[in-house]
């Protein structure tokens, strides 16, 4: 579709001249001669939505996106006009709104810095063949400005001079920008002149964005249907404008269980029992450390979703138990093609209380997926969705799995054209009824939804953990997610890096990749090498192809399972600090991977760097994406930073050759750091946790750190059963100040830290631990020492 023609400059396809305004409340009405209306809404100071409708009236305001807990409000709210424009400010905004056209241009109202203005602006063309308008945007793009987020887009962090299609599709072994793939995301964020604002458009149709592609300084985005609906989200910081966006959108409902940050083995398929368990015990014999095994569609009886294979699994839950037992969770996958069976009870069911999706004149949508001939329940029918939620009981509360893992739900369908229901399917779109048109890129969404709910019921005490394939905006507060069936190459080490990175600034943090490729097999190095980089993805799991042989940790030889085993290791001793990121991108919607320009974007070396990125707050992780490698060039970010391995201290702000053999990854701590660590269990829970480990990264000057903890599991946390340590530590040329601060009720299982204190560049004369001073006589030259975990204030001195 070409965006901008000369035929779209003539006609009535743009609003006219403003004549008649008025104000209620935070909502402004702007009215133009041709009938055109822009509804501005002040959602909040740095927060502005702007709907437009070419008919003078709005739809019902509903969206699956914008979740009911969205902050409201604002400190300051003042409308003027002059001659030309109305001016609208807030205490971090001033916008414009030209009276000739409706154009808006946007301000920092520090400074006056312009941020953003319409280039057109607002436009639509009327959509004869389907109805509704096609309603478009374009803004001018300002000097030096780049774009970034869109969720799983396969292509580089910056979007500039790229064009994308957002309409949620299955893309077995989608190649280096595919497009579209598994998600639909319809947000970015775009920096110039060290300003951050973003954009997210909240429009379900099929939609597009051209960020300078068509034209070399114009920014546009488009849909197919539906309203110019969309909010301006300003920072300026970029990690403020992702936490402004998971306000609106939601963040995790719940903080997920430890277990489930763990390590996971997947394939399609483990079957039967047999297979399983030999899967499992291997595990557990070579000592590499796995929480979760997962069961792919062959566990059921004929693809129907919520039965077993009597033949492969005829005890699932004295299986499930046995693999509880050994420190096992058991995930199973859960699609939303139900077999057309008459004998088959959810079908059945389903089809006696109608709520399986129809096409336009009556029929129901019929769609071969692995069972065969399939209908699809309408996941948009709030009624459905309870009624879905309600068949996990068998599986969660009486089996005993601990999670579902859902896919095929963009929805996949196979013998069809587009691979997905046609447009003229319709869905009850929670009492706003709509065609597939609407729909299609919230359908995964809201099945996941339902799958989150059942499982919170049946969990319940405990969290409940959901995967899904497809994804909206705001499908974030039910689920983790991971990319999509890969490729075992190296190509696709490196866009796992990526897309992990762009889901996490698109405020949707739990996501990880099919570790060494779900399509064709990794040879040793790739799986090492992906390993290394998914130990610090937040959802961490191999899953493979049954086609393509296997994909085990053990299977490419002695050296490859050391290397894997030495990584995982790694990734559970790291759980606490993993845990605390967690529990901030939870609280706070702070990104719990942060590419470089969202960790220093006033630093223009980060805004095209793809691999380096800061895992947390204080860990700096760049994967070795090329064969035969022995180490990288590699961009450090401004600041100390402490070599992982070796404790030599890195100087940012440049590129840097860094050493790394096939059984090391180029990994930093940033000075002034406090990393907790676990000592290494095969699975969570394995251990009663006695001591935690502090790494202390001496700085001259200071610096913050926090160790979040809870029982793991449950919902105690949110009534004040967490504990939230805070440590300050404070570096001088001969001394080092640590000062710890706790809140929280909960009570952790150890009653002291074992402190290792990395690069002190002084001999220690006298250690205290609140005014008294404790032996040194052991410490033979390692600064390494116990104290209470009760400590406040922790001196050390030195010459």
């Amino acid at each position: 579709m070409i965006l901008n023609t000369e035929l779209e400059y003539k006609g009535n396809l743009f609003p006219s001249k403003i004549i008649f305004y008025k104000k209620h409340v935070n909502v402004l009405y702007f009215k133009s001669e041709n009938g055109v209306v822009l509804q501005l809404t002040i959602e909040r100071d740095s927060v502005l939505r702007f709907r437009y409708s070419t008919t003078g009236m709005f739809d019902k305001d509903f969206s699956y996106a914008i979740t009911i807990y969205a902050s409201k409000g604002y400190n300051h709210l003042e409308i003027t006009e002059d001659d030309d424009k109305y001016i609208i400010t807030t205490s971090k905004l001033v916008c414009h709104i030209s009276k000739i056209d409706m154009r808006k241009t946007i301000f920092d109202v520090k400074d006056n810095t312009l941020i953003c203005e319409d280039e057109l602006g607002f436009h639509w063309e009327e959509s004869y063949e389907i109805g509704g308008d096609i309603v478009k945007m374009s803004l001018k793009s300002q000097q030096g400005e780049n774009y970034y987020g869109l969720g799983d887009k396969p292509v580089e962090n910056n979007l500039k001079g790229k064009r994308f299609q957002n309409w949620v599709t299955d893309s077995y072994a989608y190649g280096r920008g595919t497009d579209p793939i598994y998600k639909t995301i319809p947000f970015y964020t775009a920096i110039h002149h060290e300003k951050s604002y973003g954009v997210f458009f909240d429009n379900t149709f099929r939609s597009y964005f051209d960020f300078c592609n068509e034209r070399r300084n114009i920014t546009s985005f488009w849909a197919q249907g539906g309203e110019m609906n969309y909010y301006f989200i300003y920072g300026p910081e970029m990690t403020e404008v992702v936490s402004n966006y998971t306000d609106l959108t939601g963040r995790p409902q719940h903080i997920p269980p430890l277990w489930a940050l763990g390590f996971h083995q997947c394939k399609w398929s483990y079957y039967p029992e047999s297979k399983v368990k030999e899967i499992t015990s291997k595990f557990r014999e070579l000592q590499i450390p796995c929480d979760a095994i997962y069961l792919d569609i062959d566990y059921m009886e004929g693809f129907r979703c919520f039965t077993w294979s009597e033949e492969y699994f005829p005890d699932p839950k004295k299986m499930v138990k046995e693999l509880a037992d050994d420190g096992f969770k058991t995930i199973v996958i859960i699609d939303p093609g139900i077999k057309i069976d008459n004998d088959y009870s959810v079908f059945k069911e389903g089809l006696e209380k109608d709520y399986f999706c129809k096409r336009a004149d009556g029929p129901y949508m019929k769609g071969k997926v692995w069972p065969g001939e399939c209908y699809f329940p309408d996941f948009t029918n709030p009624e459905v969705r309870e009624w879905w939620s309600e068949l996990f009981k068998e599986l969660i509360e009486d089996i005993g799995v601990a999670g579902v893992w859902n896919d095929m739900n963009e929805p996949a369908v196979m013998d069809v054209p587009g691979k997905s229901f046609p447009d003229d399917v319709r869905h009850d779109y929670d009492g706003n009824p709509c065609s597939h048109r609407k729909a299609h890129n919230i359908y995964g969404m809201q099945m996941a939804r339902a799958t989150y709910h059942g499982l919170k019921k049946f969990s319940y005490p405990k969290r409940p953990f959901v995967i899904t394939r497809a994804a909206y905006s705001g499908t974030q507060r039910y689920t983790s997610t991971w990319t999509g069936d890969n490729v075992a190459t190296w190509d696709h080490l490196s866009i796992a890096n990526q897309q992990a990175q762009r889901m996490s600034m698109s405020g949707f943090s739990f996501a990880g990749s099919d570790i060494g490729g779900f399509a064709e097999q990794p040879n040793g190095e790739l799986f090492a090498r992906w390993i290394q980089l998914g130990v610090f993805h937040p959802f961490c799991r191999v899953h493979s192809s049954g086609d393509h042989g296997d994909q085990e940790p053990w299977v490419f030889g002695k050296t490859v399972t050391d290397i894997v085993r030495k990584f995982i290791e790694l990734r559970y001793q790291l759980l606490p600090y993993l845990y605390t990121t967690f529990w901030r991108y939870a609280d706070e919607g702070i990104p719990i991977l942060k590419s470089l320009v969202l960790f220093d974007q006033e630093d223009s070396n980060t805004h095209y760097r793809n691999d380096e990125f800061i895992f947390g707050e204080k860990i700096l992780v760049c994967p070795i994406i090329e064969p035969n490698s022995k180490g990288r060039r590699m961009y450090i970010p401004r600041g100390r930073w402490y070599n992982f391995w070796d404790n030599s201290i890195m100087i940012g702000g440049e590129e840097v050759w860094v050493d790394a053999d096939i059984d090391s990854m180029p990994i930093f701590v940033k000075e002034g750091a406090i990393i907790p660590k676990y000592p290494i269990q095969q699975y969570v829970g394995e251990k009663i946790i006695e001591q935690l480990e502090l790494d202390v990264y001496y700085k001259e000057g200071k610096e913050s750190s926090e160790v979040y903890e809870d029982a793991g599991d449950g919902y105690d946390y949110k009534k004040g059963r967490y504990s939230l340590r805070n440590f300050n530590q404070v570096g001088k040329p001969n001394s080092l100040t640590i000062q710890q601060f706790k809140s929280g009720k909960f009570i952790t299982s150890y009653n002291s830290f074992k402190i290792n204190i990395h690069g002190l560049p002084f001999k220690i004369d006298k250690i205290e631990v609140d005014n008294e001073a404790i032996d040194i006589s052991k410490i033979n030259g390692v600064v390494t020492f116990e104290v209470t975990k009760e400590f406040r204030e922790l001196y050390i001195t030195g010459k």
